[in-house]
């Protein structure tokens, strides 16, 4: 499986390609760990599927826990371009609901960075 990464607004967008199964979990796992939540005291990214076919059920426990973790960091995780597969595996396994589904990249970075905002002015007392 291959990943890319690239910055827009200051959030990160991982987009992996191919088959999210098998041993690419764990290479999945490691760059979500090290590169996005690791990077952070409040983890904001987003994982764009629009190349993703195919994600099987250790994938999703380890997006689940990843979840968890970046929730426990006041963190956000967001989706994107989730295909008829994963959507399909998402709604079985009832875990639509979990992560944060966006339309467009534009509106997802517009709606972490808004929340970052917030915070900050809440934070600084502005």
């Amino acid at each position: 499986m291959k990943m890319t990464t690239h910055l827009t607004g200051g959030i990160p967008v991982l987009e992996p390609h191919g088959k999210i199964v098998g041993p690419a979990v764990s290479q999945f796992r490691e760059r979500l760990a090290l590169e996005l939540l690791d990077a952070s005291e409040t983890p904001r990214f987003l994982i764009d599927f629009q190349h993703v076919r195919k994600i099987d059920s250790s994938a999703l426990g380890m997006l689940v826990n990843v979840h968890v973790i970046a929730g426990q960091m006041n963190g956000r995780i967001g989706i994107l371009n989730v295909g008829r597969h994963i959507r399909n595996v998402l709604v079985l396994t009832r875990l639509v609901n979990v992560f944060e589904h966006f339309e467009d990249e534009d509106a997802a970075i517009s709606a972490l960075l808004e929340e970052k905002k917030l915070k900050a002015k809440y934070e600084t007392g502005s």
